[in-house]
């Protein structure tokens, strides 16, 4: 089954149908993204270096030591 084939059953649904499985997929992608969060910010996890510089710099008193940082091409 492909992805077009499965778009075009769900073009198929009955209006409620096509609802709920929207609400399914977006609980799914929600859990993903807790389980993520999770991984990412326990021991040994990515974003713990991240987290350990931000405690660092809490730790120097030093507010002016906080950069506020744009990825190219953020518009504000």
């Amino acid at each position: 089954m492909t992805v077009d084939s499965i778009k075009d059953l769900i073009e198929d649904l009955p209006p409620a149908d096509q609802a709920a499985l929207a609400s399914w997929i977006g609980r799914r992608d929600a859990r993903a993204w807790d389980a993520q969060i999770e991984r990412d910010f326990t021991a040994g996890g990515a974003g713990m270096a991240l987290l350990e510089e931000v405690d660092a710099l809490i730790d120097s008193g030093d507010p002016t030591s906080f950069r506020v940082s744009r990825p190219p091409g953020y518009v504000d």
